[in-house]
């Protein structure tokens, strides 16, 4: 038994705290990362992207996960307000302004962002500008994404952001010592109170980021069918 556990009986059940903490953040990155990943090959298949996939670093540490995330996060964005630029570029005001109307039929608004798609990539298809208006006729996907970028860089600069994703597996002593080194009780108690309220953010966001990005893939899907 650890010089720690001996000083402080209850901090077997708290390192038990912090590794679930931990490894329910690991499986909610997963899911983002693979939402994340469904959104970048619409783009780059319907919208003429060319937006990298991202994979979780099992060798890398927690932030620099959430840095690969907030990256492409970031690119999304740009390449939606770059949709919006060229949109209000080669658009008359009035028809630019039809797209966020909310009382304009979708269709409509459909066919007029495949006339500007047409004019940049030279043919566009009716799923192109459908994806285009479900991401500009909503910021539900761009607040969403804000949102999860402001909290995995919260996460990323946390007591738990230096420490390997691989750790879990290492034992219980070895993830303490990667986590807080050598710790007092309340220091430990005071890690995972943070780390519960960081968590239940994080997953709170990241539930509406992948539900934003559902309603889209989905359309993408039903198009095809």
């Amino acid at each position: 038994m650890a010089l720690s556990d001996l000083l402080y009986p209850d901090n077997p059940k708290r390192k038990q705290e912090l590794i679930h903490l931990h490894q329910e953040l690991l499986d909610c990155m997963s899911t983002n990362f693979h939402a994340t990943n469904e959104l970048v090959g619409v783009l780059n298949e319907h919208l003429g992207c060319s937006i990298a996939p991202i994979k979780m670093r099992e060798s890398s540490t927690v932030k620099e996960n959430c840095e690969i995330i907030i990256q492409v996060m970031s690119e999304i964005q740009h390449q939606v307000q770059k949709i919006d630029s060229d949109m209000k570029e080669k658009l008359e005001p009035v028809l630019y302004q039809k797209l966020y109307d909310i009382k304009e039929p979708e269709l409509e608004k459909i066919a007029i962002a495949q006339r500007v798609f047409s004019i940049i990539f030279g043919e566009a298809t009716a799923t192109a500008a459908m994806v285009a208006i479900k991401l500009l006729g909503s910021n539900h996907l761009t607040l969403t994404a804000s949102k999860l970028i402001g909290l995995l860089a919260q996460i990323g600069a946390s007591v738990l952001g230096g420490v390997s994703i691989t750790i879990i597996g290492l034992g219980l002593e070895m993830i303490l010592h990667a986590i807080l080194g050598a710790v007092e009780r309340s220091q430990l108690l005071t890690a995972v109170r943070s780390y519960e309220k960081h968590l239940a953010e994080f997953k709170a966001a990241s539930e509406k980021y992948q539900r934003a990005i559902h309603e889209v893939t989905s359309l993408v899907r039903q198009q095809a069918q």
